[in-house]
């Protein structure tokens, strides 16, 4: 995994999901290009997933000692922090180098989520007459129902979908394999999807087995992915910042509300460390403090 392919996708982030401006996102990227030349430079051509903190820390020390403004560092250490926040919301890396990095205070970083009301929305949002709509529903429901990577989404094969014991096999990163169940509700609309849209369309050979195809017949890319849900959120009237991850989110956390043990939804995501899925409990315990704020009594008497 090479730091190119990390930047591109990066940049595909902040500009689909984020919406930086053309300005931001050209200092953001300047500034992770600056980062990967020095690793390939001092570092024995060192990847994204294996640079450290100490590393990083070093880099940042070597450019402070040509006399930079304080401003242009604190804006390195932002693009730094934004890079490998995005490398660890996307799980590529397990880790965060960037966490003790003196500078921009950014908090406990909770992913964005959305209401099952919310989730709903989007889904009635979509014009299922059309055999596009009904590919785009059925991939909303794939994501929200199984808790998918966007990557995962795109390479789903129908060879490993499991009909009878109602499961999917996917292949997940790092070349892990896992077996995630398939609500009947969801098996139901894939089966629908296959027969009624996906069969009548001519398809590249080389994509026989890949469940979503585009308009070619062939697999589909991220960036299309996000935009589709970009534009039915904003159909819907929904105003935050969404992605493909924010269903991932979404589905972890509604699964946790509703009491399911975080080592099952550990097994569901494909987390290889617990620490990971424990960003959920975060997001209760939010949720759980605005409960206390907006209904406990003495808040109530004490906003008046």
């Amino acid at each position: 995994m090479t730091w190119d392919e990390k930047i591109k996708d990066f940049e595909n982030f902040l500009k689909f999901e984020r919406n930086f401006s053309e300005n931001t996102l050209d200092a953001y990227l300047r500034d992770i290009k600056k980062l990967r030349d020095y690793s390939e430079r001092d570092l024995e051509n060192t990847g994204p997933l294996h640079i450290s903190y100490e590393n990083i820390q070093e880099y940042l020390f070597q450019l402070s000692k040509q006399k930079f403004s304080e401003r242009t560092q604190a804006r390195w250490i932002s693009s730094i922090k934004a890079f490998f926040n995005y490398l660890s919301e996307d799980e590529i890396r397990e880790d965060n180098p960037s966490t003790l990095l003196e500078g921009p205070k950014l908090g406990l970083y909770l992913p964005d989520t959305l209401s099952f009301h919310d989730v709903e929305r989007i889904i009635n949002a979509i014009d299922v007459s059309t055999d596009l709509g009904k590919r785009n529903h059925c991939m909303i429901e794939v994501l929200y129902g199984c808790g998918l990577r966007v990557s995962e989404l795109i390479d789903m094969r129908i060879s490993n979908i499991n009909f009878k014991e109602l499961y999917i096999k996917i292949d997940g990163k790092g070349d892990k394999t896992r077996f995630v169940p398939l609500a009947e509700f969801t098996a139901k609309l894939i089966k629908d999807f296959i027969r009624d849209v996906r069969m009548k369309n001519k398809i590249n050979k080389r994509f026989e087995d890949i469940l979503f195809l585009n308009s070619r017949g062939s697999a589909m890319s991220r960036v299309i992915v996000f935009i589709i849900i970009k534009e039915l959120a904003e159909k819907a009237g929904i105003s935050k910042k969404i992605s493909p991850h924010t269903f991932r989110h979404s589905f972890a956390t509604h699964l946790l509300q509703n009491g399911a043990d975080l080592r099952y939804i550990q097994e569901m995501l494909g987390h290889s460390s617990i620490a990971t899925t424990e960003i959920y409990t975060h997001l209760k315990n939010e949720e759980l403090r605005d409960v206390i704020i907006n209904y406990h009594p003495r808040n109530r008497v004490a906003n008046g």
